[in-house]
């Protein structure tokens, strides 16, 4: 892999591949982890955590990291990942447009 290929195809691929196929594999559903992960987070700070909320503190976690070293690719490529979760989501929160379903999984 080139600098000059790792474009931001390059990282959005690579945070599907990863929060499709290993990590998916590795945690399982990705709602259902970041509800695990609210539900932990919400007895240490004694307050409700959505999952939704679990994604963007990743986010700002990644954030974090980067102030150190903003070449961090790998970190890039989890923000990508963690948003892409978070918008997947609140999917489920969001009032559908008349005429569209959802579908089951």
């Amino acid at each position: 892999m080139s600098y000059d290929s790792m474009n931001r195809a390059y990282f959005l691929e690579k945070a599907g591949e990863l929060i499709s196929g290993q990590r998916a594999s590795d945690y399982g559903d990705a709602r259902l982890n970041h509800q695990r992960i609210a539900d932990i987070w919400g007895v240490i700070l004694d307050q409700e955590i959505t999952p939704e909320q679990v994604c963007a503190c990743m986010i700002g976690l990644k954030l974090a990291r980067l102030t150190n070293d903003m070449k961090q690719d790998d970190t890039w490529v989890d923000i990508a990942g963690y948003a892409a979760l978070g918008g997947e989501i609140i999917i489920d929160l969001c009032p559908l447009p008349i005429g569209l379903t959802r579908s089951i999984n």
